[in-house]
């Protein structure tokens, strides 16, 4: 049994435990109850994150101490910011992103960066210099952070294609970064603006990842898509994973706890936003809300110009969206565009205000901070699509280590993962974890507000 890190051996539980919520920040609380009762360690976990997006933001204004009064911490985080306050925390020190193929945020490889406390704003904030934390202005340099963690994430593309497959052109759609809707489903938005257990071996990881820092090399997989030797092409039941496996075994350390974390929109998965707005208002809000990421020569300096500059062109446009909830007549809608940049908001407004009495502009800003320098992923799988997923993820899980826990998130109510696929999603992934790890005790905490009084919303299978 591995020390808990607060001196004595983890408890084990009588069944492995699937949490299963509906938005993914509900997670969190579940994973520190683990920490309490010492199922978990309190530091070195490793986070293995099946998802469409890596939901690794910061709140960006919340102070860093935040993340020691739990409580607290909950009520500040959201379904694209919940993973790297735990890093902050010392929580989580390894991040495994599984993503598929319409999911491009960021590089594959291996990147290994500090999170810590932001010694100017008292915030959290990291040295990497992907463009995904760059378009949210959290970069700062090393000697600005206190109160350091090294963080290592990897990030693994999990390809279902058939070599043969020559589905959508041979090319899957590229994607984009983020900010996951919160709130209205796009169908409530429009309205308010307008199997046998198979005992997985133990395999262990004494050599340290190789290379680490360093992205791994791309390829070109036999479908045209760009991937890297950490991905694969799956057929069904036929290709041996090897480099994916090796490359998430070498970050699980040998008998070391970890969480099996998955998103239901891994498999298949929407933009919401593009059932809001029409195709027009999408490309003026891209122009509004677009990033230029610095080339990889960029100097410390043109990093700290391209943060600070991306910072104030975010909070300008916050301020407008704030203003036109109050008051979007012309006279205030004409001020505003004659900021750089900002000419754009003149046909925004007026297309929405064509469409609808009552544009939500805090929507309006929500969306544009999800198509700055690319778009968030939309790939609505078929069935065979999905399926070819499903047995790819089996056939992964069932050569790592056994997880401590698992968590599962169904992003449906906000249209992430479609409302009309959730729930055969959801059976196929339970009867994934059940043919792998055999007996679970599953929660479904996301009933729990229809249940009625004294009603138990879990079930030991």
């Amino acid at each position: 049994m591995s020390d808990s890190g607060g001196g004595g051996p983890l408890r084990t539980y009588p069944a492995l435990p699937v949490w299963v919520v509906e938005d993914h920040h509900d997670v969190l609380p579940f994973i520190y109850r683990a920490i309490g009762s010492k199922h978990l360690p309190a530091s070195n976990i490793s986070f293995v994150h099946l998802d469409s997006h890596p939901d690794l933001l910061i709140p960006v204004n919340m102070p860093a101490d935040t993340v020691f009064d739990k409580e607290v911490l909950f009520s500040e985080i959201s379904i694209e910011n919940w993973i790297m306050p735990a890093v902050y925390a010392g929580h989580f020190s390894q991040v495994v992103w599984l993503h598929p193929p319409w999911a491009q945020q960021i590089e594959e490889g291996t990147h290994r960066f500090l999170v810590g406390k932001d010694t100017s704003t008292t915030t959290i904030r990291v040295t990497s210099t992907e463009g995904y934390f760059l378009s949210d202005g959290l970069y700062v340099p090393a000697d600005q952070l206190e109160n350091q963690k090294t963080l290592q994430l990897s990030v693994c593309l999990v390809n279902p294609t058939k070599p043969s497959d020559s589905r959508e052109g041979g090319r899957f759609p590229s994607s984009a970064k983020r900010l996951k809707l919160s709130g209205d489903t796009a169908e409530t938005a429009v309205a308010s603006s307008s199997k046998d257990p198979v005992l997985p071996p133990h395999g262990s990881s004494d050599t340290p990842p190789e290379a680490l820092g360093a992205s791994s090399p791309r390829q070109e997989s036999a479908d045209g898509f760009q991937g890297t030797s950490a991905s694969c092409s799956f057929g069904t039941h036929s290709c041996q994973t090897t480099e994916l496996i090796k490359d998430v075994l070498q970050v699980l350390q040998k008998d070391a706890a970890y969480v099996l974390d998955i998103d239901l929109d891994f498999f298949s998965v929407k933009n919401p936003f593009k059932e809001i707005y029409t195709q027009e208002e999408y490309k003026l809000l891209k122009e509004l809300y677009s990033f230029k990421k610095p080339s990889s020569s960029a100097s410390e300096e043109d990093l700290l110009d391209s943060v600070e500059n991306r910072i104030r062109q975010l909070e300008d446009l916050e301020a407008a969206f704030a203003d036109f909830c109050d008051d979007d007549s012309d006279e205030i809608l004409e001020r505003w565009a004659l900021n750089p940049g900002m000419a754009p908001l003149i046909p925004l407004i007026r297309s929405l205000k064509n469409r609808v009495e009552t544009p939500n502009y805090e929507l309006v800003h929500q969306a544009g901070l999800t198509c700055d320098y690319s778009e968030i992923p939309h790939h609505v799988s078929t069935e065979e699509e999905i399926e070819d997923l499903v047995e790819a993820v089996k056939h992964l899980l069932m050569n790592l280590p056994k997880p401590t826990m698992v968590t599962v998130a169904r992003s449906s109510l906000d249209d992430y993962c479609p409302a009309d696929q959730v729930e055969l999603i959801q059976e196929k992934v339970l009867n994934n974890l059940r043919s792998v790890y055999g007996t679970l005790d599953v929660h479904l905490e996301y009933l729990e507000d229809f249940s009625p009084a004294g009603t138990d919303s879990s079930s030991t299978m």
